[in-house]
């Protein structure tokens, strides 16, 4: 027998969508039909998916509970690491919902896609101009997909000069998927440890590139928020043995217009454009991790590649050293029209400014809360700063609990053990868009959170409290993972 109902206010809470579906009820009206019908033969029809019968406003209510139970940057301040969720100014949706992209399509011919095409065309220039690169291919959908791009060039410029390459050399502050990049390359990767002062020194890449070794992929800024200043000297020492150097550029928001990659030695280097240039990113996509290359490479980018000839945008295909296909059609254009309008937007003196303000805003972060939280690298960082818990393990308490308990108070957690190199680690990147209003507050906030588990560890141990969820046993659920829905 169900318990009474009881008052309880507005309450965001639903059963689940299976349990509210009833046999017959409909969300759309179908037009009446003017064709004969016809028996269907696939393999899965309407009536053998599992999927529960609702009507539209239930259906809407349902996606709009959902909105409001979720959290970005347009509810607050969102300090995710390296994984930025960079801020996306509502005129960039404007530019890509104008009818002439939106009504376009990839099959039409050439001349109904000129205005889409010179779009792309342009956004290639400025990558290049920006990045200090040769040539661009705007078709990745992600920067994981833009690194395995770039291997894929390593793999055939050495292919097509008869080199065997088996190995790639990747630092331990680089990012996760770099080793994964190179394995689906046929690649091994080679581990170097970076020095003490958190950056990669020459003599530890020289003692490993040899003849065999395809090249080196570095994150520069590195996943400690520190700028590899040995750069020129790393690319000399690959170069010399006929290998390349990748960049990893997703942290290029740290030094937008005042570094140019391709200037410093770099030979391939992939862009994240949501942590960049300003694109929607999360919930699985769409994205876009365009792949920036030297002259020397450019033969091998992906097809079609956009061109242009008097004055007309075309897509060239006949290239024979290319690398392929990467993405059905082009890429995700929706995506580059926004980054392209961001730079327009911005223009250079704007770009070089939010990198300086990124800079600042970590900075000023570092500086503010050293002496609370261990600094492993006390000097200058870039974009993100990293603290770990050393100091907070000896009252009973963890980076884990401190990043719950900022639920508690309205942020949404940093990443935290990541990079993987510091223990215990908290990794905080405010973009620069926050102002020093709300910095001073996540700041204070964390002061207050490092007191309380000082004085009682159980309020941390115990958080989230005032969110939806209470934590949850992460472990069990990794392990037994609910996947049906019910």
């Amino acid at each position: 027998m169900n318990e009474p109902l009881k008052p309880t206010g507005i309450v965001q809470e639903e059963l689940l969508l299976w349990e509210k579906g009833r046999k017959g009820k409909c969300g759309y009206s179908m037009p009446k039909r003017d064709i004969e019908s016809a028996s269907c033969d696939a393999a899965y029809t309407r009536n053998e998916l599992d999927l529960p019968d609702l009507s539209e406003v239930e259906v809407v209510r349902h996606y709009t509970r959902l909105s409001q139970w979720n959290f970005g940057l347009d509810t607050g301040m969102y300090p995710l690491g390296s994984c930025t969720m960079k801020y996306n100014p509502k005129t960039n949706d404007k530019q890509a919902s104008l009818p002439g992209f939106t009504q376009s399509h990839p099959l039409l011919p050439l001349e109904c896609s000129q205005g889409t095409l010179r779009m792309m065309y342009e956004l290639e220039q400025y990558l290049m101009e920006i990045t200090g690169m040769d040539a661009v291919s705007l078709q990745p959908a992600a920067g994981a997909h833009g690194e395995l791009a770039g291997m894929l060039i390593f793999y055939a410029y050495h292919k097509h000069k008869n080199s065997k390459r088996t190995k790639i050399l990747i630092p331990d502050t680089a990012h996760g998927t770099n080793p994964a990049s190179a394995a689906l390359c046929g690649f091994k990767s080679i581990p170097i440890r970076s020095g003490d002062d958190g950056v990669l020194h020459p003599q530890q890449v020289e003692e490993l590139m040899d003849d065999e070794t395809a090249g080196i992929m570095i994150t520069n800024p590195n996943t400690l928020g520190l700028f590899e200043e040995n750069i020129k000297e790393i690319a000399r020492i690959v170069h010399a043995k006929d290998g390349l150097v990748y960049a990893d550029g997703a942290n290029m928001n740290a030094i937008m217009g005042m570094v140019k990659p391709g200037k410093i030695g770099v030979d391939v280097m992939h862009l994240n454009l949501h942590k960049t240039f300003s694109t929607p990113h999360g919930g699985g996509g769409p994205g876009a991790g365009p792949v920036c290359v030297t002259t020397s490479l450019e033969p091998f980018l992906p097809v079609p590649r956009i061109i242009k000839k008097a004055n007309k945008y075309m897509l060239e295909n006949n290239l024979p050293l290319t690398i392929g296909k990467m993405h059905a059609f082009y890429g995700n254009v929706g995506v580059l029209i926004r980054a392209y309008s961001y730079i327009l937007t911005m223009g250079a003196e704007g770009l070089k400014k939010a990198s300086q303000l990124a800079v600042l805003n970590a900075n000023y972060i570092k500086e503010k809360l050293k002496d609370v939280f261990f600094l492993p690298y006390d000097k200058p960082c870039m974009h993100e700063c990293i603290f770990s818990d050393r100091n907070q393990k000896e009252h009973g308490f963890s980076t884990l609990d401190m990043a719950k308990r900022l639920i508690d108070y309205g942020f949404h957690p940093p990443t935290i053990y990541f990079p993987l190199i510091v223990s215990g680690a908290l990794m905080i990147e405010p973009t620069e868009t926050e102002s020093k209003e709300d910095i001073d507050r996540f700041i204070e906030v964390l002061r207050i959170i490092a007191n309380e588990g000082i004085t009682d560890s159980e309020i941390l141990h115990q958080a989230p409290q005032l969110s939806k969820c209470r934590r949850l046993d992460e472990v069990q659920a990794a392990r037994n993972p609910c996947l049906t829905g019910c």
